[in-house]
């Protein structure tokens, strides 16, 4: 046991435990950011497609511009869903830092970028399937109300779905955190890769490694238990 603590002294010594702490709050940065820009793509792209299969054939009924702009726009929606689920994640995180922001110096807001649009095309898959999942009455309720689409939408669909969809949310959240681990392939000092760096200075594998691993397990273990706490309460909710 003292020949143990002796080692994680020599390997986190001389300020190399800053450079892991650095590397989990990056990591944190990353996936907050990239969940954020997620859901905002997600929510849009997801509305996009939602609405074209639900209005599609009343719009090809009266033909018109807005139906061709809306058929066009579901068109691209497709295609960088196709794309971005079709692509590796490390793929895509490289094309964006040595192609789209090559004089980039700072990579952590590339990764941002790069994770928040990977995530993006999954979240707009899970919005996309609870707004399908709520039933056409509540549609026909906003419309009673006065409401036109984009109203019913906000004040009705959507918070529906984003109670349906919640605990899957919150799944691909976990997810994120772990896909992250590939962002020191474009330099960016996050936990795995500061792990690595510790490693490589000290000749110590095992510590360093063990480490990381032990932290994303921990992240990950927590927020399964706020995930099973959430969809119990909804649950309870719904009784």
């Amino acid at each position: 046991m003292k020949e143990l603590w002796q080692e994680i002294v020599f390997v986190f010594g001389d300020g190399r435990y800053e450079l892991m702490i650095n590397g989990f709050f990056n990591t944190l940065k990353i996936t907050a950011g990239a969940l954020i820009l997620g859901i905002v793509i997600g929510i849009v792209v997801a509305a996009v497609r939602s609405s074209f299969d639900k209005n599609r054939e009343s719009m090809k009924m009266h033909g018109g511009v807005g139906y061709w702009v809306l058929a066009v726009v579901n068109a691209i929606c497709k295609v960088y869903l196709t794309v971005i689920r079709g692509t590796p994640v490390v793929v895509q995180l490289m094309i964006m830092y040595f192609v789209v922001f090559v004089s980039a110096k700072d990579g952590v807001p590339v990764a941002i970028v790069a994770f928040g649009i990977n995530s993006g095309a999954y979240v707009a898959e899970i919005f996309r399937a609870g707004i399908m999942s709520i039933d056409n009455g509540q549609f026909e309720a906003g419309r009673s109300l006065g409401f036109n689409y984009i109203q019913t939408m906000r004040y009705i669909i959507i918070p529906q779905m984003f109670k349906a969809v919640l605990p899957t949310l919150c799944n691909e959240f976990i997810a994120l955190i772990k896909e992250t681990s590939v962002a020191g392939y474009v330099g960016v000092m996050d936990l795995t890769k500061s792990g690595n760096v510790v490693a490589g200075r000290t000749f110590e594998y095992f510590i360093p490694l063990f480490t990381v691993a032990i932290v994303y397990l921990v992240i990950v273990m927590v927020l399964t238990s706020l995930v099973g706490k959430l969809e119990r309460r909804l649950r309870k909710s719904e009784r």
